[in-house]
């Protein structure tokens, strides 16, 4: 099957390490991704005035270059970029009046009527590959891997638009569990990790991190495991600042679900771009036994 995937902006330059290995794991498993062409950012963020329809254009001009290929899906990895198309899209089937005018203003483009489903990665592989199918691939089970998922914001929320329960959600858990590994439960895995307050006010965010990462420890988690760009800066990059302010905060490796998906589907290191990762996952990957193809993690 062909997905057509919306990658947004940040998969193109800082989280390269969340697509490659997303792509490489879905052909692995008998699908192909297909990008998107002449895709534009998607504004980001979801607008919370309910009177400011310009911030709808861009994912509404999205979802009809996503028409243009001929599908009715869509398929992201950005926890932002799907909460964004996504809340569009149901304003757009839910608001005549919004709709027309967001149509008339982009008078040079088709009319959209909400016609598109938007759906996240994680969803995909639930949904209509399977973790039960996806166990019976494994070349290489995490068996020994404790892994704390972390939601954050906006994979669960607002109810309606999450890929789960907004209270207790689950689909992370199965996913690690389709892989053989052991998902860590953890109080914060649903609490904000601080988000845009990274750029201009650090300190919530050293704050939140230190919490949400001790309480994962605590509780016996080696890595945590996230689906959004923002988070994995937050969580994984602001470490250091952690450290700086509490010197007996340990560190931890912080890893997308997609690359845990190619490491347990046996594919090369290289496309999971460790590299990028200021905590450093590859000792602990080294450590668990979890090689690639014949090359060993060094």
């Amino acid at each position: 099957m062909e997905l057509c995937y919306y990658p947004g902006c940040t998969l193109k330059t800082t989280a390269t390490n969340f697509e490659k290995p997303a792509i490489a794991s879905i052909e692995t498993l008998g699908h192909k991704m297909i990008e998107l062409p002449r895709w534009n950012c998607c504004g980001t963020v979801h607008s919370l005035a309910t009177d400011d329809l310009m911030h709808h254009l861009a994912p509404v001009r999205t979802l009809i270059r996503v028409l243009e290929t001929g599908k009715d899906k869509v398929v992201t990895l950005c926890a932002m970029c799907y909460n964004t198309l996504k809340q569009t899209n149901k304003i757009i089937l839910e608001d005549a009046e919004k709709r027309d005018r967001i149509n008339n203003f982009l008078d040079e483009e088709k009319d959209y009527n909400g016609n598109v489903t938007v759906l996240h990665l994680l969803e995909f592989l639930r949904d209509e590959i399977g973790f039960n199918e996806i166990k019976n691939k494994i070349k290489r089970p995490l068996k020994s891997l404790k892994l704390a998922p972390y939601y954050g914001c906006l994979l669960l929320r607002p109810e309606g638009i999450g890929i789960d329960d907004i209270e207790a959600p689950t689909i992370m858990e199965d996913f690690i569990k389709s892989l053989s590994g052991e998902a860590i439960e953890s109080p914060f895995k649903i609490e904000c990790c601080g988000s845009y307050h990274t750029v201009n006010n650090i300190e919530p965010v050293v704050e939140r991190t230190k919490m949400i990462i001790d309480a994962s420890i605590n509780r016996g988690a080696e890595a945590i495991v996230v689906g959004c760009p923002l988070c994995f800066f937050n969580l994984d990059y602001r470490q250091k600042d952690v450290k700086t302010q509490y010197k007996e905060f340990n560190y931890i490796p912080i890893f997308y679900f997609t690359q845990l998906l190619a490491i347990a589907l046996g594919l090369d290191e290289d496309i999971c771009d460790f590299g990028k990762h200021f905590v450093d996952p590859r000792p602990l990957l080294t450590n668990k036994n979890l090689v690639f193809g014949e090359k060993k993690i060094e």
